[in-house]
């Protein structure tokens, strides 16, 4: 058995402007984009985005469970690492945008990697990372 592919799956309170950060800041193509949902893709990279901007549970008795499941709340709940090759190069394209994540800096982890993390609009985490030699 062998696991081929994985695509993340952001949660995300308004479609079109995390769609204009995928794509002009961080360099994502739009593949697709229909009724809250997006798909983009960068080489083998795909990225899907999806709106969870319903604001009926704020006023909900609190005794009745949630359950639409795009709720509001759930964006900015997500986080996804992305591997690369030439990570301290797109670092400093998006370190010009002033979108780097303050607290994940460009560094090599102990983990055998070298990473840096962005946010974005909505605050999920994008980490880029690449593998280093061993």
């Amino acid at each position: 058995m062998k696991m081929l592919e994985a695509i993340p799956a952001l949660p995300v309170t308004d479609i079109e402007s995390s769609i204009a950060f995928y794509r002009d800041s961080l360099g994502f193509s739009v593949e697709y984009e229909e009724d809250g949902f997006a798909v983009l893709s960068w080489d083998e990279v795909q990225i899907h985005l999806w709106l969870a901007n319903d604001e009926r549970w704020r006023r909900v008795d609190r005794s009745a469970p949630v359950i639409t499941g795009t709720e509001s709340f759930i964006a900015g709940t997500a986080s996804c690492h992305i591997g690369m090759d030439g990570v301290d190069e797109l670092h400093g394209r998006l370190e010009e945008l002033g979108i780097l994540h303050p607290n994940a800096p460009l560094g090599d982890r102990p983990w055998g990697v070298r990473e840096f993390a962005v946010i974005d609009p909505d605050n999920n985490l994008i980490t880029f990372y690449e593998r280093q030699e061993s």
